[in-house]
């Protein structure tokens, strides 16, 4: 009896090996991302960032499907995605063009890092409450796109040293931070049934996803920073259609 109780104790303190293995994967992803912008390889840095989202996507519905969820994987995928899409995403930007911007540059940079770590705490707070199907700010790795997809195309057409492109950095660096912290929402997608059968076309429009953006990054750039605004776009739609509704609502009948 005392063994079998030593056994269960010992599985408790265990951690399990196989959604962690993917943390890891993501948490090394955004070091590499850092380590690679320290070296001027910024194109590799971004790519690294958009390799930590795919891994950080998988490691939850793995832990699900296995039933392997754990309070330490939850603790360990947070401070993973700390480093992947709050740290990676501000010091290659501050790499890339903030630094010559000097203190103003680095404060930018640790503006985005402070409002990813705000947007990490905040979402930790509210699971099992908030609505699943929208995120209340833009996603951690959703701004993180945004800042890597802007540094790949920038490298892949150049600009890097086109005039004002220091400014807009830090402009959209700001921005997403802002994005972060703020209580506008966000379509989570999860509604998505991806488990049930799906007709052949859609098969067909994946693949199809899949070409355009390897034709060149500046289509996954347009695709995530699309859904960076998608947020301000139907909010403001939702006020004006509120407001209409008030207005067309004689005031006898208003509740």
């Amino acid at each position: 009896m005392e063994q079998d109780i030593e056994q269960t104790n010992k599985r408790r303190r265990g951690i399990f090996l196989l959604p962690n293995l993917f943390t890891t994967g993501t948490l090394f992803a955004g070091f590499y991302a850092i380590v690679a912008a320290m070296n001027g390889r910024f194109e590799a840095a971004a790519v690294s960032i958009y390799i930590a989202m795919v891994l950080d996507s998988l490691d939850g519905r793995i832990a699900r499907l296995t039933n392997t969820q754990s309070a330490f994987g939850a603790e360990y995928d947070s401070l993973a995605d700390l480093c992947a899409f709050g740290l990676a995403p501000s010091l290659v930007l501050y790499q890339w063009h903030l630094v010559d911007l000097g203190k103003v540059g680095w404060l930018a940079a640790f503006i985005y890092t402070a409002g990813t770590a705000l947007r990490l705490a905040r979402f930790n707070t509210q699971v099992g409450i908030a609505d699943k199907r929208y995120f209340q700010g833009l996603p951690s790795p959703a701004a993180a796109a945004v800042t890597a997809g802007m540094v790949w195309v920038g490298e892949n057409l150049g600009l890097r040293e086109y005039p004002g492109i220091t400014v807009a950095t830090m402009v959209i660096s700001v921005m997403v931070a802002l994005l972060m912290v703020s209580r506008i929402r966000y379509n989570s997608f999860k509604e998505l049934d991806l488990r049930g059968r799906v007709p052949f076309v859609a098969i067909l429009v994946m693949v199809l996803v899949f070409v355009v953006v390897a034709i060149h990054p500046a289509v996954l750039f347009v695709l995530v920073f699309a859904y960076a605004l998608s947020g301000p776009t139907l909010t403001l739609a939702r006020l004006r259609h509120h407001r209409a509704a008030r207005r067309k609502t004689p005031p006898g009948e208003s509740s």
